[in-house]
């Protein structure tokens, strides 16, 4: 079954992320709960296709923008140790397909993290289409996905006593609220 951008109130072409009104945030296990954490500073457009599934979309987010509510965690993060940012200021998302399978949109890609690239799926939720108070059309976009931290050469850990677990999980949950204003 075929989608158009018309069967959902969208134009196609170019949409730009608002990163004022967009959030990238993740969630990591950090000894027996989860840690949260956003980065501030991102940039990255959609183009909307006829064909909906013909639509492709990337993004740009400066990995030295972490912000977990705590100075010295997020300094270690973008340290060596972790991320790197020095080497490595950015991580990258690029659309490689999209795909509905039933009532899920998805949408495949490639992350690049530290310079390494892996495919990732991100599961898809249109939230609407309208004007905004400021006389352009904006539309809603929320998205999930997991990476393995591994993957993507984050391998920090601290073993922790009894030698059963570890400071941190390797999972990493991505949770995106995407507003994308039409160009």
């Amino acid at each position: 079954m075929s989608v158009t951008a018309a069967d959902l109130g969208l134009t196609a072409g170019t949409w730009n992320i608002d990163p004022a009104h967009s959030e990238v945030t993740f969630s990591i296990r950090h000894l027996m709960t989860k840690v949260r954490g956003s980065f501030t500073e991102f940039s990255g457009s959609v183009e909307i296709a006829e064909d909906v599934q013909a639509s492709t979309a990337t993004a740009d987010i400066k990995l030295g923008s972490i912000d977990t509510r705590n100075a010295d965690r997020d300094g270690h993060v973008r340290s060596a140790d972790i991320l790197d940012i020095e080497n490595h200021p950015s991580m990258t998302f690029q659309t490689k397909g999209v795909r509905i399978e039933g009532d899920t949109n998805l949408v495949d890609g490639e992350l690049t993290i530290k310079g390494i690239s892996h495919p990732i799926t991100l599961e898809v939720e249109f939230n609407g289409v309208g004007e905004d108070p400021w006389g352009g059309t904006r539309a809603g976009f929320a998205a999930t996905g997991s990476i393995n931290r591994k993957d993507y050469g984050i391998e920090f850990n601290v073993p922790l006593p009894g030698g059963q677990k570890a400071l941190l999980g390797d999972k990493v949950d991505i949770q995106l609220e995407i507003q994308a204003v039409r160009a």
